[in-house]
């Protein structure tokens, strides 16, 4: 897993490139001991690209840096593995990685999306609420985005209704966006998970979120809307 986590950390290189190396190569390992010069025969790749990917062999501890991630209570998955979650497979670009902070969703139960309108009205505000918690009671996981409004309030919802919660972060599982959501990020490691496409460290940045949207509804069985602009 240490050369499926060096390849999804290379600046420049994209989940697409990726997928286009692995069907050249193999796999991540195999790319990680191409040199140079066969690296350059490749196709698809960028002076750039090449560049990068031989800049991170010699200037990123492997070792050093996949051992961080369990220190931190980081768990990695990449498409090359088994456990990768097949729903996420289904979907168009489907993303190399995977970071989990807390738990996997259970894929045996159902698993509802619950989105909408940070700025909700409070008619937006009793539906998230009831929503989130009935979900909970019933036994169904409730995914969201933990950003304010109708995804944070279904969020602690479900977590009063003694369920499960997984928040998709536009950013690094390490850091909680917005910081003002700490105590539910908190709550949903003990109930649930925190899960993001992007490495550690990554911070949120608007270009991110739809990326992290389309993990959200990838892993969910049914996407509830419950109040969002027209």
């Amino acid at each position: 897993m240490k050369y499926q986590y060096w390849l999804s950390n290379i600046p420049g290189v994209g989940c697409k490139t990726i997928h286009r190396l692995l069907g050249q190569a193999g796999s991540a390992e195999e790319i990680y001991f191409l040199k140079k010069e066969q690296l350059e025969k490749l196709s698809g790749l960028s002076d750039r690209q090449v560049h990068a990917i031989t800049d991170r062999k010699k200037n990123w501890d492997l070792e050093e840096k996949y051992a961080a991630l369990g220190e931190n209570g980081i768990s990695f998955l990449s498409c090359e593995m088994e456990s990768y979650p097949k729903q996420l497979r289904n979907i168009v670009d489907a993303p190399y990685s995977l970071y989990i902070k807390g738990k996997m969703p259970d894929f045996s139960k159902r698993r509802v999306a619950v989105v909408g309108a940070r700025m909700c009205s409070e008619y937006g505000k009793a539906m998230a609420e009831q929503i989130g918690e009935k979900l909970a009671l019933c036994g169904a996981e409730v995914l969201s985005g933990m950003a304010r409004g109708i995804d944070s309030i279904s969020q602690e919802a479900a977590l009063q209704g003694g369920g499960r919660t997984y928040a998709v972060l536009g950013c690094g599982v390490d850091i909680c966006y917005p910081k003002s959501s700490r105590r539910l990020y908190e709550q949903i490691l003990e109930q649930g998970g925190i899960l993001s496409t992007f490495p550690p460290g990554t911070e949120p940045i608007k270009r991110l979120f739809p990326e992290r949207n389309r993990i959200v509804s990838g892993l969910a069985d049914v996407i509830l809307v419950v109040e969002a602009r027209q």
